[in-house]
This record gives structure tokens, sequence and C-alpha cells, in this order.
């Protein structure tokens, strides 16, 4: 216990007190077990404490509202840290609440050499967002005000003496709470921990609305921190709008700002987000050393589009690939790529090398999900989790089908389809993991939607890449990943030259590799283009991009007249 005034406030210590400190703080209705998920991430390398705030858990309890005023919580705050880590400053991880409670003790003088850092996890100033709505509204910017409102309405409630006992009595049990909270973070229930006292927290804690928001929005002050703030921003929270942070850059210069596509209780949803970014800020402070993804979520430093992301694709060596990684390495992107052929994709990182970019090589076969594994636990550990995926690596492949050996079937699959997979298996379930969203884009083609003769094994592998990205798209919808599904028809690369044909001769073969090369050639459609269109995908957010002419007409003509396109196939043969 701490005492705070006349308040003992419960605190709760993990970790070797030795260590840097980082304190947690709750808000409503929670107490410290919000924490529960976060403290083993932080623990083995830190000094953790948490602690109940007042009129919570087991600390004091009064009924006045006024005891429930932001410089009350704050003076906790101070009475804390100084109990906890008396010499040396400690950095602050809060969250709802306990982050608007932080934010007011980061506002005082005192937090200087006292706070090393504070990570803030949706809780606003109430006096930046009192000024902010002002401002909007004086020069007749409506909206943005009008959407917090809209999202802040349930805050009448909470302030209305007695109503909240009778309105929300069946809300405020442990079971519906955690099924509430479950549903709002797309979050199994079983990963929220509520504490012993939640049913007196749930209505006793919403005395600190009546004690706050009126004042703090009617008569904002000024708040100024010299503090390094790192604003973690959950873009599907339903109380709090990311519009309303727009202006913290002029209250606290040191700012770094992360969206998350997460809801409003991201430490019961996402507690590796948090420790990661917590840990990151907190390094790049003692270090000097900035990682990629805090250099990213810097606030007002001027990047390109893709500056401060990590880009993983196969295939780079050639063609697509090559053009892509090119591309987006124009863009600022630290390009990791690789080659069934080391050689081919060495010249690929030597070309984004003299653009000034950065690149680095490997040699995979996407075929082999343990190479794959492998691969990605090597990039991983050398360059870190990737912003975007990229799997491209493929090949083609012609003939009939009972041409067409089951080992010739398979090797296409294996390499178009399983690789596809392998890569999505090994990188995405860390981008996943990692809770910052990101982007995977999946190389399939005009053909996984166009029947042909000729082309089984082909067209069946971009088919099921094309159903499969669909299915992923789904599943990693509420990790705000976003699979992007790519539909290349006719473009010259290497693939047409490289093509095997079955059940034909070598000599035959050459020459159909060498026809159809010349006629893609023809068509003048490079692969720089597509590589635009990636691009593009993965700016705009589109899901499906059939990239050339003939594969947009395909892709809407297969969908509404399927039969027709079946006709010509059975009827037109194109090798």
């Amino acid at each position: 216990m701490v005492r705070s005034g006349d308040f003992d406030i419960a605190v709760y210590e993990y970790g070797e007190p030795s260590a840097e400190t980082i304190v947690l703080v709750h808000g409503w209705p929670d107490d410290n077990h919000l924490w529960d998920r976060v403290v083993p991430l932080l623990a083995d390398r830190f000094h953790v404490v948490t602690y109940d705030t007042r009129g919570h858990g087991r600390s004091t309890r009064t009924d006045r509202t006024e005891d429930y005023r932001l410089e009350h919580f704050a003076a906790d705050f101070f009475a804390v840290a100084d109990a906890v880590s008396p010499e040396a400053p400690v950095h602050i991880l809060a969250h709802d609440w306990g982050s608007v409670e932080m934010w007011e003790a980061v506002c005082e003088p005192q937090a200087v050499g006292r706070v090393a850092s504070f990570t803030s996890v949706s809780g606003p100033n109430l006096d930046h967002l009192g000024a902010w709505a002002r401002s909007n509204l004086s020069r007749g910017k409506v909206w943005g005000p009008f959407t917090q409102l809209l999202s802040s309405l349930y805050t009448g409630l909470f302030m209305t003496p007695g109503v909240p006992r009778v309105v929300l009595k069946p809300l405020g049990t442990e079971k519906m709470w955690a099924r509430f909270v479950g549903l709002m973070n797309e979050t199994s229930p079983e990963n929220i921990t509520l504490g012993p006292e939640f049913r007196r927290d749930f209505f006793d804690g919403m005395r600190i609305y009546r004690a706050n928001i009126l004042q703090r929005m009617a008569d904002p002050r000024e708040r100024r921190t010299e503090v390094p703030v790192q604003l973690i921003i959950a873009r599907r929270d339903v109380a709090v709008r990311p519009a309303g942070y727009s202006d913290t850059k002029e209250y606290a210069p040191n700012l770094y700002r992360r969206e998350v596509g997460g809801g409003h209780w991201l430490p019961f949803s996402h507690p590796e987000l948090l420790a990661t970014s917590t840990v990151e800020l907190i390094d790049s402070l003692r270090t000097g050393e900035v990682s990629r993804g805090l250099r990213r979520a810097e606030v007002g430093a001027p990047q390109r589009s893709f500056e401060n992301q990590l880009l993983v694709i196969t295939g780079g060596g050639s063609g697509i690939g090559r053009e892509t990684a090119l591309a987006f390495a124009a863009r600022g992107a630290e390009v990791v790529l690789s080659d069934i052929n080391l050689d081919s994709a060495k010249e690929t990182a030597e070309m984004i090398a003299a653009q000034g970019g950065t690149a680095h090589a490997y040699q995979l076969d996407v075929s082999s999900a343990a190479a794959v594994d492998e691969h990605a636990a090597t990039v991983i550990a050398a360059h870190g989790v990737p912003d975007i995926l990229i799997n491209n690596a493929g090949v083609g492949a012609a003939g009939d089908f009972f041409d067409t050996s089951a080992a010739e079937f398979d090797r296409v699959l294996n390499i178009n389809l399983h690789g596809v997979i392998n890569g999505c298996r090994a990188f995405g379930k860390a981008m996943a993991e990692r809770g910052l969203g990101g982007h995977i884009v999946n190389l399939s083609s005009m053909a996984a939607y166009t029947p042909q003769q000729g082309f089984a094994a082909y067209s069946t592998s971009k088919s099921a890449v094309f159903m499969f990205s669909d299915c992923l798209r789904a599943e990693l919808a509420a990790k705000d990943i976003g699979v992007h599904t790519i539909c290349p028809g006719i473009v010259h690369t290497n693939i047409v030259a490289t093509t095997r044909f079955s059940g034909v001769s070598a000599a035959e073969e050459a020459a159909k590799q060498q026809r159809y090369d010349k006629l893609y050639a023809a068509r003048r459609y490079g692969p720089e283009k597509v590589a635009a269109q990636i691009v593009k995908a993965v700016e705009n957010g589109r899901d499906v991009v059939p990239v050339t002419p003939e594969a947009w007409l395909q892709y809407r003509f297969n969908r509404f007249a399927p039969a027709v396109a079946r006709f010509f196939a059975a009827r037109v043969k194109l090798t």
C-alpha cells in the first residue's frame, strides 16, 4: 500500500526491482488485472508496477465525486512512482481513463525528470480534446467533433446520478461484460480478466466521468509536456475517435503515433503489441537507436510512402518480382528478396543499392515448407517482422492434362500454390501476432478465372491461390492485415521462355517457348506495369486486382456469363 493524501493505493510489483520501472495504469471499469496478459511480457526485463487507482480494487474507496478529479489521480501516480522508484524516472503505459489521468500527470512540471516516457492507449488529454473540438467548430469543421460526440453519447448516461445502476445493471456482471468486451475487440472472453471488485468498480468508477468531462471540454487549459509520448490508437475504438488526436503534436513535440486495427480494450486483445511498442520507445531513449517501426510512427517526420517499412518478396530475381522490389524500394521500403537463383536475387539487390535503397538477397525454394520456415526465422531475427509480404515466386506450365505427369502437376502446385501458402504461414503468423497490421500480396493470374485447354496445372494452381487469398483475407481482417490478389494477364516476363510444355519433345518445347515469348513481347506490357499496380493495390487497399485490360474484361465477363467462357474454352485451344 502507498499513501497518497487520505487514500491508500494498492500497488503490485513484478520483475527485478533494480531494473528500469514501467508503471501500468488501468482505466474504467478495470483494476490492475487489466494488465495480466501484458505484465509477463515485460517482467523478464523490467521492474513492472501496476496499481488499483483510487476507488477501484483494493485501494481506498470514496463516494465523493470530487475525489475523482484528474489532479488527484495524478498525485496518486507521483506517490506510487516515488515509492517504487525513488531515484530513477519511470516509464508509463496507460489505458482508457488511466491514460487520461497520466496525461494530467505528464503535463505537470514535476514530470520533468520523473517520467521518462508515456505510452498512451485509447485515452486522450481532455484539455487537448476540448481545444481541438473548439478549434474545429470555430473554423466550420463540424464532422470530426460531431463523430466524437456520437461516440461519446454514452457518457451522458454515465454522468446521470442513479440512472446507470438501473439501466446498466444487466451489463455490469462479469459474464456479460466479458462477452461485451470480447465482441467489441474481436477476442475471446477468456482473454478478459476482471478483478474481484468488478461490480463495484463498474458503477463507482463512473464518478470519474461526472468529475471531469464537462469541466475540461467546456474550459480546456493549455497543457504541454516534454515527455516523449507514444499514442496507440485503435481504429475500431467505439469511444475515442482517431481524429481527436490530430493536434496532439502542438502540445507534445516528441510524439509517436501508431494506429492499430483493434477495439478499445487492446490490453486484452493485443498484449504483445502494447509490450513491444512500449519497449521500442524505452530502448530508443536508452540507446539512441530508433527501431524501424518507431521511426515510421514519428509524427511530423517527412517520409516517403513506404519509408521505414520492411518488404519481403519471393521470386525477386527477375520479372514481376524484380520490378516490384525496385518500385517499393524507390518509395523508401527496405527490401528482403529471395529467389531460387541466388545470383539473380543479388543482381536485384545491387540494382536497389545503386538507387540508394537497402536490400538483402537470399536463396529460397518456396515449394519447401521447411525451407520457407527457416527463411522466415532468419529474416525476422535479422531484419524484423515484415510490413508487406509479396508471394510472387511461380512457374509456367502448359500441355494437355493427360500428357502432364503427376510429378509435373505436383511441381506446379508445390511452387505456385504451396509456395504462397508457405509464405503466408511463415511470415503472416508473425505479422498477425505483432498486431500492427500489414499487407500480404499473392500473385494469382487471369488464368485463375479463365478456363482453357492446355493449362490445367497452371490454371488450377492460380485459381487455388485466388480462393486461398479470399479465405485468408476474411481470417485476417480482424488483424488489420490486407490480402491483395493480383491477377496479371498477358505480361512479358521470363516465365514464358521457361514454361514447361508437357507431351512434346525438347525441340518442340524450345520452339513453343520461343514463339510464345515473341507473342508476349509483341503485347508490349512489361512487368514494371504490374509492379505499379501492386504498389497501388497496397496503397489503396484493393482486394482483387486484374492487371491488364484483358484480365479486367475477362474477370467481369466470367462473373456474368461463365457458360459462355466455358463454351469457347471447349472449342478454342491456344497451345
